[in-house]
């Protein structure tokens, strides 16, 4: 077994792609998450060490960091709303401390890039400056700095995606002139395990981006062209900044006090003007933005999907996700697994769908034909516990264009009743079997 690695911000984007990449290479993670039931639906939960704490409290992460030898420090506060950047800052110190108390013997911190001796947004001089906190410890920190991420689940990739679905002439402010270098979030996660397993670059901060600089207006055209969708751009002199992030909100996943930080981000380029990395890191093969963009497109399936929207309990939930409205629902039921799955059988043989997965008395996953703007998905899983068996549906839309988002908005009221529906007829023909049976 290899040595102890702590991930610390496990429910967010980077540690969830990092911490199947760390246990294919058998390393020993632990996971660092203020609430540990929001890791619970994750597929890689049963074969981490999950651990509760917060890096605003600092008497917290001592049990976390204990044993540790290397700690991922993948931590932001943009959602946090007003003041978030001296909660990053307040945050990393106690981190840093902490570490150096429980004997760690390297940190590797993924941090944002600009350029430092520019006028930059807070978002982006709250990223460095974290970076620098960190170094002021005593324990060596390698810092990797990425702008735009390209990948499914990224906040900046999923801005992208939604924004050019959504709106055959894109709207945007002048900023979208400045340039980019984006990289695949891939790529991201090979420089984070090269400075685990390399020692050249260990304490050093590094630029990191993709083999292209692009303008960042270019980045939706690319994704427009992947998606084998025509789109333009029109540019507007002043669109307040405020009523950009309340855009994006509404239309993407990505909620309004990081879109409000993010979108703040584009005021600047955000290019590699010292690239070392491909010197002391010549292991990470680098893909483009366009080759990035068709591996998100080919994984736009409920099969490659990060599953974050069952870790609060909530029974009926809807979220858009990984270039996917989903529509989440469970329901208790009080008769056994098989009876459930034969249920499910039945309902599904009856319908116009297609059965791409089928695990005996754990989960089934159907296609849907003919969908209008798009490609839909039903999948069902049953889980158990002492106290109750649940059926959990979860309806997986990928808008294509503007229809897709039409169909899904304008007749969303009707397809909720739908699902209700569906859900609620396998419960009684399960139940109903399971009186038959009793009768019999």
């Amino acid at each position: 077994m290899q040595n102890l690695i702590l991930v610390t911000g496990a429910t967010g984007y980077i540690a969830s792609r990092l911490i199947p990449r760390l246990l294919n290479s058998k390393y020993q993670i632990r996971a660092l998450v203020r609430d540990p039931q929001r890791l619970a639906c994750r597929s890689w939960f049963r074969h981490v060490e999950v651990v509760a704490g917060d890096v605003m409290n600092l008497a917290s992460l001592a049990p976390a960091l204990m044993g540790v030898e290397t700690a991922y420090y993948l931590i932001h506060n943009m959602s946090s709303g007003r003041g978030y950047t001296e909660r990053e800052l307040e945050g990393a110190r106690n981190f840093a401390l902490a570490a150096e108390r429980a004997g760690v013997r390297h940190i590797i911190y993924l941090g944002g890039l600009a350029d430092p001796e520019q006028h930059i947004a807070p978002h982006m001089r709250s990223r460095i400056e974290t970076g620098v906190v960190l170094r002021q410890g005593k324990v060596p920190v390698t810092e990797f700095r990425a702008g735009v991420i390209a990948g499914s689940g990224s906040i900046s990739f999923e801005m992208i995606r939604f924004t050019t679905e959504a709106f055959p002439i894109v709207p945007g402010p002048m900023w979208l002139n400045n340039k980019s270098q984006p990289i695949a979030a891939q790529n991201v996660i090979d420089y984070l395990l090269a400075a685990l397993e390399n020692p050249n670059g260990r304490g050093a901060v590094f630029e990191i981006g993709g083999p292209e600089v692009t303008y960042y207006k270019d980045l939706m055209l690319k994704y427009a062209r992947a998606r084998g969708l025509r789109r333009s751009m029109i540019l507007l002199p002043y669109v307040p900044l405020w009523l950009m992030a309340f855009g994006v909100g509404v239309m993407t996943p990505v909620p309004r006090p990081i879109a409000y930080a993010l979108i703040g981000g584009l005021s600047a380029d955000s290019v590699v003007k010292h690239p070392d990395a491909l010197r002391v890191f010549p292991e990470v093969h680098l893909i483009d933005f366009d080759q990035a963009a068709r591996m998100a497109l080919d994984e736009l399936s409920p099969l490659h999907v990060e599953r974050v929207w069952g870790d609060d309990g909530q029974m009926v939930k809807t979220i858009k996700h990984e270039g996917f409205f989903v529509h989440h629902r469970q329901a208790q039921v009080n008769t056994t697994v098989e009876q459930i799955f034969q249920a499910i059988g039945n309902f599904s043989q009856k319908t116009n769908w297609k059965v791409e997965v089928r695990e005996e008395n754990e989960r089934v996953l159907v296609r849907i034909k003919n969908q209008i703007g798009g490609q839909a998905w039903i999948e069902w899983r049953v889980t158990q516990n002492a106290d109750s068996t649940r059926l959990i549906q979860t309806v997986f839309f990928a808008p294509r264009g503007l229809p897709g988002f039409l169909y899904w908005y304008l007749l969303y009221p009707l397809r909720a009743i739908v699902f209700y529906w569906q859900i609620k007829k396998i419960v009684r023909t399960a139940n109903f079997a399971k009186e038959m049976r009793r009768s019999a």
